[in-house]
């Protein structure tokens, strides 16, 4: 089992940028990649970002440019860096991990709630 914890979600104003940050605990071991999806009222969930163990990395179409992703070298904390913020991102963000890259998340955070309004 795998453990995922988020933090850094809050209110920021358009046009400013915000850090999330997920700590992943358990068997990190069988992880390939970790990331990011996002959830707004009356919409599907959606992919935002993520990062195999290779650094290899996928955005979603609107963010790109915008947001990027980082691991840290133990494997363990996956860092989404979110710039340029509109209040169309304004939605409960969830740090999500997975065996394989191209499969469906195993494993949820509880999800944080990012809202983006002056």
């Amino acid at each position: 089992q795998v453990q995922l914890v988020e933090s850094g979600g809050g209110l920021v104003q358009p046009g400013g940028s915000l850090r999330l940050s997920c700590a992943a605990s358990g068997s990190i071991f069988a992880i390939n990649a970790m990331g990011w999806y996002r959830q707004a009222p009356g919409k599907e969930r959606e992919l935002v970002a993520q990062i195999a163990s290779s650094g290899r990395t996928k955005f979603g179409d609107s963010v790109k440019g915008r947001f990027t992703i980082s691991r840290n070298s133990a494997g363990n904390t996956a860092y989404l860096y979110m710039n340029s913020l509109k209040p169309e991102d304004t939605a409960v963000y969830y740090c999500a991990a997975q065996r394989n890259w191209n499969g469906f998340p195993d494993y949820w955070g509880q999800g944080t709630q990012v809202t983006v309004s002056s």
